[in-house]
C-alpha cells in the first residue's frame, strides 16, 4: 500500500542535485543532497509527493547536455507520486501521476511534465515507474510501430533482462513470435527464459556470440531490438535476415560519447541484407504515452506481464542507483522508495 502524506507539508524539500557534470558514466559523487522550500503549485500545476524515484539510462544523456540539465539543479528524473495539491482541472488530490518530477520529495508539475495521469492504479504503484512507465511504453510502441511481431518470426533482444528488454520479450511472445535474449549474467539468462517469455537466452559476456546466434536462429533474425549498440550490434547485423529490421533504442555499450567512439563499421551488412535500421526516442511520442500506459495497465491487471523490481529505500540511496544500472548491478527495475522516508 502506498503512503498518502498529510496536507501539512514539511518546510524542506530534499533534492539530489547535479554537483558536477559526469566525466563519462555517472558516479555517486556527481550528486549532492540539498534542501529547498516545498514549492507552491501555480495555476496549471499540481504538487506531487514523489513515492518512487526512478533511475534510467536516459539520464546519462540528459546530464551530458547543458541545455537539458544544469549543474546545481535538481537531477532531471522520472518518478511516480501522489497529488497533494491540484490546480489542474481533471487531476484530483490523491491521484497517482507519473512524469518528469526530479530526484526530490516534492515537485510542482505542469501538465507537460506529467506523462501519465494514472488516477487510481490498477496494479502496484511502483509498476508505473517501470514496466508500465517509460521503459514499458518504449518497448510497446517501438516494437509494435517499427517491427510488429508475428507468429513464426524470431526477435533478438539485447539487455533482455532490463525493464525494456523484459517487456519486449513478453510482448513478442504474446504475439506468437520467438524472442531470443542477450544479457550479462547467468542469473539474468534464467530470468529471461523463466519469466520474460524468451525461447532462449545467452550470457554475451561468456559465450561465443556469433556461434550462439547462428545456432539460435540458423536462418537469421527478423528483428533486432537493440538496446546496446557496440560489439553486440556488430555481430547481430551479420545474423539478420534479408529485409530484417533493427530498432535502435539504446547505446549502453558506449560509456561516453566524448570524444565520439569509432564510427560505423557495418554499412555493408545494411546494404547486402537490405536492412531497415530505425531509431526510436520515446519523447517523440509523448502524445501517445498516456494511452499506452492505460493499455499496458489493463493487460497487466490480468497478469499478462511479469515485473522484476530492485527497490532501495531512502533519499540517501539515490546517488548509487544510476551507476548501478549502468554497470548492470541491478536485478530488475531500479527504483528508490521515498514515500515514508
Amino acid at each position: 500500500m502506498f503512503f498518502i502524506p498529510d496536507h501539512d507539508l514539511p518546510s524542506a524539500n530534499r533534492q539530489q542535485r547535479l554537483a558536477r557534470r559526469p566525466d563519462g558514466s555517472p558516479v555517486a559523487s556527481d550528486f549532492a543532497l540539498a534542501e529547498a522550500p516545498v514549492p507552491d503549485p501555480a495555476d496549471g500545476e499540481v504538487l506531487v509527493r514523489n513515492l518512487y524515484l526512478s533511475a534510467d539510462p536516459v539520464q546519462r544523456g540528459w546530464m551530458a547536455r547543458p541545455d537539458v540539465q544544469q549543474v546545481g539543479e535538481t537531477v532531471r528524473a522520472l518518478g511516480v507520486g501522489i497529488v497533494v495539491k491540484s490546480r489542474i482541472d481533471g487531476i484530483a488530490e490523491g491521484d497517482i501521476v507519473y512524469g518528469i518530477f526530479g530526484w526530490q520529495d516534492y515537485a510542482a508539475a505542469s501538465r507537460s511534465d506529467i506523462l501519465a495521469h494514472v488516477g487510481t492504479p490498477r496494479v502496484a504503484v511502483s509498476a508505473y515507474a517501470g514496466a508500465l512507465g517509460m521503459p514499458g511504453v518504449t518497448a510497446w510502441l517501438a516494437l509494435n510501430d517499427i517491427a510488429p511481431p508475428k507468429p513464426g518470426q524470431t526477435v533478438l533482444v539485447s539487455t533482455a533482462a532490463g525493464t525494456v528488454g523484459s517487456m519486449v520479450g513478453q510482448i513478442a511472445a504474446r504475439a506468437g513470435a520467438r524472442p531470443i535474449g542477450l544479457t550479462g549474467s547467468d542469473e539474468k539468462v534464467a530470468l529471461c527464459t523463466s519469466h520474460f517469455g524468451y525461447a532462449a537466452a545467452y550470457n554475451y559476456k561468456t559465450c561465443d556470440l556469433g556461434a550462439v546466434l547462428a545456432e539460435a536462429s540458423p536462418d537469421g533474425f527478423d528483428t533486432f531490438y537493440d538496446n546496446t549498440g557496440g560489439p553486440i550490434l556488430d555481430t547481430a547485423m551479420r545474423h539478420m535476415k534479408r529485409y530484417g529490421r533493427i530498432i535502435a533504442c539504446g547505446t549502453a555499450a558506449t560509456p561516453s560519447w566524448t570524444p565520439p567512439p569509432t564510427g560505423l563499421r557495418n554499412e555493408r551488412e545494411i546494404l547486402m541484407r537490405a536492412l531497415t535500421w530505425t531509431g526510436f526516442v520515446i519523447f517523440d511520442h509523448a502524445d501517445r504515452f498516456e494511452a499506452a500506459v492505460k493499455e499496458l495497465s489493463e493487460l497487466a491487471a490480468t497478469g499478462a506481464f511479469h515485473f522484476e523490481e530492485d527497490i532501495d529505500t531512502g533519499m540517501a540511496a539515490v546517488p548509487d542507483a544510476l551507476p548501478a544500472i549502468l554497470t548492470g548491478k541491478n536485478k530488475g527495475k531500479k527504483l528508490i522508495f521515498i514515500g515514508r522516508d
